[in-house]
């Protein structure tokens, strides 16, 4: 696993609501790059495995949306969910999930989640290619902190989630100790 310092310059193939488009699906495609995201910004990013999966859905999202106000006490401008699936998927998935504060940013074709060198195959549990879990500080592009999950590499028979929790990222950004991870909602699939 690579230690990186900046986060990589990709382009993101995003959808955004836009009332000028006419029909049932006001949505059209929008391109944003890195420097969009990132720039000028204190960014807390977390990346999971995909959506509408069972630690996913109900732990690792829910909780950074359940905390979000206390992250912006900490001077966090933007909290990023980023996930090997596309725009629509995740789309659909923060609708399910209720997610209002936390940006859910689509890494469709992987090419983020691979130059961070966190792309790991989960084909033993027919994903294919996806992100490895984890979260990570970043102000203005440079990557101040990660928290990597154990275990990391291909076809990892566990899910490890113990240390890119909302509630560990919190604890560093207050200077504390972790409780560790909080009481997961139920799922159900």
């Amino acid at each position: 696993m690579p230690a990186i310092e900046q986060v990589p310059n990709v382009v993101f193939k995003t959808r955004v609501r836009d009332e000028s488009v006419s029909g049932p699906n006001p949505y059209r495609w929008e391109d944003k790059t890195t420097q969009d995201i990132f720039a000028g910004k204190k960014v807390v990013v977390f990346s999971l495995p995909g959506a509408f999966t069972p630690t996913c859905s109900s732990n690792h999202l829910p909780r950074y949306e359940e905390l979000y106000d206390e992250f912006k006490a900490q001077g966090v401008d933007r909290i990023i969910c980023v996930s090997v699936n596309d725009a629509f998927v995740m789309f659909q998935w923060g609708k399910q999930i209720g997610a209002k504060n936390v940006y859910l940013l689509p890494d469709g074709s992987g090419e983020f989640t691979r130059k961070m060198g966190m792309l790991v195959d989960k084909s033993n549990l027919g994903f294919g290619y996806r992100s490895w879990r984890y979260s990570m500080l970043v102000n203005d592009g440079k990557i101040e902190k990660m928290f990597i999950e154990a275990d990391f590499g291909d076809n990892c028979p566990t899910d490890p989630f113990e240390v890119s929790d909302a509630d560990t990222m919190l604890a560093y950004l207050k200077g504390d100790k972790s409780a560790g991870v909080s009481q997961a909602r139920a799922f159900v699939g």
